[in-house]
């Protein structure tokens, strides 16, 4: 029996979904590339955005990101002149983080490569069936979550 095989035999559950996560990752890896980002780092200048500078604890909470993978992606992405990152003039412990004007011009690139990825992942399934997934999902997140230190 292959090891494959064996995982979906011991959880098949728990194998469906690290099958679906690594498709989708690298379906985005391949939608992104054209950008020049990598997978999660259009996560946070999505939500830069969207919602404008923040904290970067905030920012790693918005995208559930821990810290240290946090500030390694906003290093990447302020080299790269995407972000700014300063000091709060009022507690200088708190970093805040902006998108700079370089980063809109790749913002419809980024947003094509994830309307095309969601249209690729539902493919031809009704409103319906993408209600009762997400739905699905959700109660799955709420079952690991809480076993998430």
């Amino acid at each position: 029996m292959s090891e494959t095989a064996g995982a979906a035999g011991v959880g098949p559950m728990s194998h469906a979904i690290f099958r679906v996560a690594r498709l989708h990752k690298s379906l985005a890896g391949r939608l992104l590339r054209e950008t020049g980002l990598h997978p999660g780092q259009e996560l946070t200048l999505m939500t830069l955005w969207v919602d404008g500078p923040q904290r970067q604890v905030d920012l790693a909470a918005a995208i559930d990101s821990d810290a240290p993978t946090m500030a390694r992606s906003l290093a990447r992405l302020e080299r790269d002149g995407l972000v700014r990152r300063t000091r709060s003039d009022s507690d200088r412990r708190v970093v805040l983080v902006e998108a700079t004007e370089a980063s809109l011009a790749c913002r419809p690139k980024v947003e094509a490569a994830w309307q095309e990825l969601e249209r690729l992942t539902v493919g031809s399934l009704s409103p319906q069936q993408q209600a009762g997934i997400a739905q699905d999902l959700r109660l799955l997140e709420s079952n690991l979550e809480p076993l998430d230190p």
